[in-house]
């Protein structure tokens, strides 16, 4: 048991290190922050991000964090840098370094390097007077007085600072740059959260047929449309395919349970006139959102005032939607 608390105790006690080091680095963000966020803005190149270690696995998470909200951005291992890397900097872009004390010997060579090609050059950095933080052009101060660990040797606060600075450079640019929620699915489009940017009812309702029947039919015909189609519904049409009403299977028992003569059952009195419809080109995610305010279960896909087909929950669950 003794055990257990040292355990829990250490774990508690890193967390709160590392979320008071974020919060000193929110503290610190200032004009030259701002400043860079602007330069990088107005850059017509990418983002070439570099560190080496635990630094450049942090930069590896920020590049693919980039690339995903609209920044073009890429990553160069500081050790391979020099031997051929290098080369991938073109004109116009600006590299990111990421080194909590700036001062090791790989971006001591490499720099320099770096400083000849033209491009500019921003430090993430925790010591701001090491001697990356004095070749930059700019400054994301990183600061990580403490590492987590007794011994303050394992990169800990000092990673998890870079990764959250980075973060926070990702999210100022796409929100200068106006990204919205339908660029996001242009990148994410494999994924369960694309779909809910991208996936309209129009993708899913023609994979079902369409049960349909007139007003004319009997019940008979609108049960076998309901049973055979497997949609648990029929949408009732008129001329020119024109929405006249619906009928679910939940309608058919209501009415079985008042009225046990089916030669005195018309489909108007059990067809609900009004039901609950969705435009062909509405996004999929709209027609979860009224299927789960309404509590049901289908809708009717309408194309220019007509009776198409019908959108199932169980589409939008295989979809990924839900």
């Amino acid at each position: 048991m003794k055990l257990s608390k040292n355990i829990q105790s250490t774990a508690k006690k890193v967390l709160s290190q590392e979320a008071e080091a974020i919060l000193r680095v929110s503290d610190a963000i200032d004009s030259e922050f701002e400043a860079c966020v602007e330069h990088l803005l107005a850059s017509k190149g990418r983002i070439v991000f570099t560190g080496i270690g635990k630094s450049a696995i942090i930069a590896q998470k920020i590049v693919a964090t980039m690339n995903s909200t609209g920044t073009p951005a890429l990553f160069m291992h500081a050790a391979d840098a020099i031997h051929g890397d290098l080369g991938m900097i073109q004109d116009g872009d600006s590299v990111i370094c990421i080194s909590k004390s700036g001062d090791t010997p790989e971006i001591k060579v490499l720099v320099p390097l770096i400083k000849r090609t033209g491009v500019s050059l921003i430090a993430m950095v925790s010591n701001k007077q090491s001697y990356l933080g004095q070749q930059a052009d700019f400054i994301l101060h990183a600061l990580a007085e403490q590492e987590a660990d007794l011994m303050n040797l394992a990169p800990t606060t000092s990673t998890t600072v870079a990764l959250a600075l980075g973060d926070a450079l990702a999210v100022c640019l796409l929100e200068c740059k106006g990204f919205t929620a339908q660029d996001f699915a242009k990148y994410h489009p494999g994924g369960a959260l694309g779909k809910r940017m991208y996936l309209k009812v129009s993708d899913i309702y023609p994979q079902h047929e369409f049960p349909v029947i007139t007003p004319n039919s009997s019940i008979q015909e609108a049960i076998h449309e309901i049973s055979s189609k497997r949609l648990g519904a029929t949408a009732i049409v008129g001329e020119n395919n024109q929405l006249v009403g619906i009928i679910t299977d939940g309608d058919v028992r209501r009415m079985l349970e008042k009225q046990s003569n089916w030669s005195e059952i018309q489909l108007a009195d059990m067809m609900n006139r009004t039901p609950k419809t969705i435009e062909a080109d509405a996004f999929a995610t709209e027609a979860l959102a009224i299927m789960q305010s309404m509590n049901i279960t289908q809708l009717v896909v309408t194309e220019n005032k007509k009776a198409v087909g019908f959108v199932h929950l169980h589409d939008l669950l295989k979809e990924g939607i839900v």
